[in-house]
């Protein structure tokens, strides 16, 4: 009786996971307090590191993967259970290089296109805004700023 009780609780749990060869993964990170695993530490270091792709399976619960050179020490045979699909849009991922992105991480947001413009009326005065496409996002991306700032700082937007 006990035994039964244990194994149901235990099946709530588990997970029956398949993966194809070619399939992109990510591989878990250890959550033990001052365990410093592929070079990641720290409360807020994330949870998965990848996605890495899948060589072979091995058997009904283990997957050889392909790591970067940078993780030649790791063994590169992982447990089903430290696995997570990666799940992703093709379009919606940007380059990196297309982005130019500096050296501390950050790039700069060019307006490409005016697309509406709005006067919302308050008591005593009347404020403009415009909806302005950025570069490197789609136009469902596309936000309302105010007229003046954006006219300030990008002028040849408004030439027509």
């Amino acid at each position: 009786m006990a035994y039964s009780r244990e194994k149901s609780y235990a099946d709530h749990k588990r997970r029956d996971l398949e993966f194809e060869k070619g399939d992109k993964l990510y591989l878990e990170i250890s959550k033990m307090k001052g365990v410093v695993r592929f070079c990641k530490k720290g409360k807020l270091s994330p949870r998965y590191v990848g996605p890495y792709e899948i060589l072979q399976r091995v058997c009904k619960v283990d997957y050889e993967l392909k790591l970067p050179s940078k993780m030649a020490l790791v063994h590169p045979f992982f447990h089903v259970s430290v696995l997570k699909k990666c799940i992703g849009d093709p379009q919606s991922i940007l380059i990196i290089q297309a982005l130019s992105v500096k050296d501390n991480l950050s790039f700069e947001e060019v307006p490409v296109q005016i697309l509406d413009r709005k006067v919302k009326k308050l008591r005593n005065k009347e404020v403009s805004s415009v909806k302005v496409v950025w570069k490197n996002h789609l136009v469902e991306g596309a936000t309302w700023e105010a007229e003046a700032e954006i006219k300030s700082c990008f002028p040849h937007l408004f030439d027509n």
